[in-house]
């Protein structure tokens, strides 16, 4: 380990810890004095980092306020307000979003599905572009104000970005930007259709942003909305288990990789 500091490695274990456990370090070259947390997000925090990635994940993953999350915290002997929460999801689910995007960097389909769908902030409709390959898997997703060519041209040069190449089929609806987006963007070579029913594959997947969506009766600011939705989606597409050939995957199964995957993303995000 280094010191954050000086970023030494003549670092010495000290046998004091934290009051909340974590271990504290010795660096002989600056003659300071630092722990696990320390040059981290968590650094100022007052609650261990397990809970309070528990609560981000049980925000994004489930359909609960910040006082259902709070409530629930109480219940396992942590008093804490709905603000902190709010706090805590401002501050960690970007690197929910980052880590998980990281992960599926360069692994897509070449057949993809783009649609966008609504989504009220601060009493007006905004619109949420969203992308799938063909075997569902997230390729990203981007809320903007506007419906128009510059927001079309935006997200297809994000979904370049995460898929790291070009596809060679693109399925949308009828609206006139896609087309002169993909042109400019994506180039003449790609096979573009743009059919309502051959659509229907992303149109149905908006299902889950909407109903997470719904029970919170809209967000108060676009900047709040957009890193919401990107985390949320990013952590769907994490946890979601798939069928691999058609294969039908047993409930147990599904508990089983559920759980590894949860507790592989909080060992990541915590240390």
């Amino acid at each position: 380990m280094s010191c954050p500091h000086c970023l030494s490695a003549s670092v010495s274990k000290r046998k004091r810890r934290t009051s909340l456990g974590y271990r504290t370090f010795y660096c002989g070259d600056c003659d300071k004095r630092f722990n696990e947390r320390s040059g981290t997000q968590f650094n100022d925090l007052q609650f261990p980092n397990d809970i309070v990635l528990l609560t981000v994940f049980w925000r994004l993953r489930y359909k609960l306020g910040f006082r259902d999350v709070s409530e629930l915290l109480l219940q396992r002997g942590f008093e804490v307000s709905y603000e902190t929460i709010r706090m805590w999801e401002f501050r960690f689910a970007p690197l929910v979003s980052e880590n998980l995007r990281s992960k599926r960097r360069g692994v897509a389909g070449r057949s993809w599905y783009l649609d966008e769908t609504y989504i009220k902030v601060s009493g007006r409709w905004r619109y949420l572009y969203r992308a799938i390959d063909r075997e569902g898997n997230l390729l990203d997703s981007m809320l903007s104000e506007h419906r128009d060519i510059n927001a079309a041209r935006r997200f297809l040069r994000r979904l370049i970005d995460s898929a790291g190449r070009k596809p060679l089929r693109m399925t949308t609806d009828k609206h006139p930007a896609y087309t002169k987006a993909i042109r400019w963007i994506i180039g003449r070579k790609v096979l573009h259709r743009h059919n309502q029913y051959l659509n229907n594959r992303i149109k149905q997947d908006h299902r889950s942003i909407k109903q997470r969506y719904y029970p919170m009766l809209g967000f108060a600011k676009f900047e709040s909305a957009s890193r919401f939705c990107s985390a949320f989606d990013e952590l769907r597409n994490y946890l979601r288990v798939r069928s691999v050939g058609g294969e039908h995957v047993s409930a147990s199964s599904r508990r089983e990789i559920f759980t590894e995957r949860w507790s592989s993303l909080m060992t990541e995000l915590s240390a």
